[in-house]
Parts: structure tokens; sequence; C-alpha cells
């Protein structure tokens, strides 16, 4: 079933979904069902799995030559996807991303995905390979995630690469795409940002998920600017709970958002991790209320690997 369907069944109940990621290359999926078992006590509707570009490393030869390796940490995206879906029998929403594919390899994995029955997928540029001061398009690839979201839209209209083929059959993805409310890090400011945005909505988007935040003030002025703006489709809000005193520079550096001064205090205050782990609960608690009191669709939660703190939140909320 497709997100805006979900989301229209629950006649404005929020839901409660979560986002995965894949395990590490040689992890056994058994330590992946472990940590979301739990979280299955709330029946998410929908459960989005990252995908992850290839990386390289570079290894020493013989008289100091290095050679370029390629290697994926988190592959598997598609197969964990089928595997959720068997599991626990919960649609999946896998991310397909820009960074480190060919327009084929995207048109593959898409393939793939609509023989497994899989009806979503939200649309990324992704992040720039970690030795790359900015993000480079693969040779054959695509630059921009509106670039992406036209692939994904011509392949609903039974339109693929080859555009000689016969009665190619068309997918029918619903479509996702990012939404940041502190702006896209790219964007020279909030009002250029939402016009990318509103034209992938005018492309094809049907719903946005937005970068985490921890500032309820924030995602309220953003969703009232996309209004303003025109655009229409539901926006979900993106939630992970602070659980180390390392995050309060962390999370600004790579996500470029602001920690709020209240939150800091009180995690800087804190003794050891475990005391961190419970400012940083309580506060997504705290946000999480106020998200439910104002409607929003969903409270979509990054657990990046780590059930316990989602448990202990969605247990106060559902």
């Amino acid at each position: 079933m497709k997100v805006t369907e979900h989301l229209k069944r629950a006649n404005g109940k929020t839901l409660f979904t979560i986002e995965i990621l894949p395990p590490l290359k040689g992890e056994n999926i058994k330590n992946l069902f472990d940590n979301m078992d739990p979280l299955m006590e709330f029946k998410p509707p929908f459960i989005d799995v990252t995908y992850h570009r290839e990386e390289y490393v570079y290894r020493k030869k013989e008289a100091g030559l290095l050679e370029k390796i390629s290697t994926r940490k988190r592959p598997g995206t598609v197969g964990i996807c089928a595997a959720i879906q068997n599991h626990y029998k919960v649609d999946t929403v896998p991310h397909i991303i820009c960074g480190g594919f060919s327009k084929e390899e995207t048109e593959n994995a898409l393939i793939d995905l609509h023989f497994l029955g899989v009806d979503n997928v939200l649309v990324l540029q992704g992040d720039a390979i970690k030795t790359e001061s900015k993000f480079i398009a693969e040779p054959d690839g695509h630059k921009y995630a509106s670039e992406l979201l036209d692939q994904v839209v011509k392949m609903n209209k039974g339109i693929y690469l080859d555009e000689e083929l016969e009665h190619a059959a068309p997918t029918n993805y619903c479509i996702g795409v990012a939404g940041y409310p502190e702006k896209h890090f790219n964007a020279p400011n909030l009002k250029t940002d939402l016009k990318y945005l509103k034209l992938k909505v005018d492309m094809g988007a049907e719903y946005i998920v937005t970068q985490m935040f921890f500032d309820n003030k924030k995602y309220f002025d953003f969703v009232d600017k996309c209004r303003e703006a025109g655009i229409n489709v539901p926006i979900i809000p993106g939630i992970k709970p602070l659980t180390g005193k390392g995050q309060l520079t962390i999370l600004p550096k790579i996500f470029h958002i602001d920690i709020p001064e209240e939150l800091s205090e009180e995690a800087e205050k804190c003794k050891d991790l475990a005391a961190v782990k419970e400012v940083g609960i309580e506060w997504a608690i705290q946000q999480s209320k106020e998200l439910i009191k104002a409607g929003v669709p969903t409270m979509h939660f990054y657990s990046m690997g780590k059930s316990d703190p989602i448990y202990r939140i969605a247990k106060e909320l559902f």
C-alpha cells in the first residue's frame, strides 16, 4: 500500500513510523530484526530503509603504489525491503539516491523493487563521498534529486531509458522527497529551497519527509511557508533523540541543523552517557507530544539502528 493511502486511512490519527539502516556488510539480518521486533508493538504501517552509495578505500601495493578499491559498507536495501515485507507484512519505503549510481543501475533497482511489490520510494540526492568536498554525480547518473524524481515519474508512465521498448509495463510508485525546515545546506536561503521543493511536488512528489530537527517551531514555520508557496502534500516530521554528548557537534556538522540552547545545556550537565540519553529521550517525548497535538500525519523516527530510545519514546505516545 502507498504511503499516501496509509495516511488517508488513518483519518487524522498520527501514525508511528521509523527509518532503519541496512546491516553492515557481513552482519546477520537477525541483528536487524532483533532491533526492530520491539518497535513492531506500535504497528508502523511503513518502514523506511536507507540506501548507501559506493565508497572507496586505498590499499598499499608493492613499490608504494596505491590501489583504489570500491566498497559498500551497507549493501542490500532491495533485499532488506523484501525481507521486512515478508517477515513483518509491513510496507517498506526504500531510499533511492543519485550518488554512486548510473541511470541504468537506478532503473534496474526500481524494476527489482516493483517486482517485489514495493509501492513507495523516497528520492534523494544522497551524500557526497567523504573524501570529496562536494557532491559529484556519476558520469551517467543524476546530479539532482529532481532529475531522479523525473526518472521515477517516467517509469510510472511506462517510459524507460530504452524508449524503443514496446508495451513497457508502468510502475506505480508513491514518491516521497526530503524537506529541510532549516533549509538545505546548498540553498542560499529557505525561499530558494522551497522553490525547488515545489518543483518536485509539481513534478509528482506526493509527500515530504523532513530532515531531523530539535525545535518544533522550525517545523511549524516550515509547514506554514510550504503552504504559502502552494505546497499542499503531507509533510511528515522526522525526529531523532539525542543519545550522546558527541552528537551536539556531530549532528550540526553532518546535517546542518541547530541544537536548541536548552537541550545542549542540559546534555552538557550530564555526567555519563545514560544521563544524556535520558535528556534526549525526554526532549523527544515533549517534542512528539506537541507535534501529535498539532495533528502531524505520522511521527517518523530516525532509529540509526538503535531501537531502545525509540521504544521508550513510542511507549509514552502510542
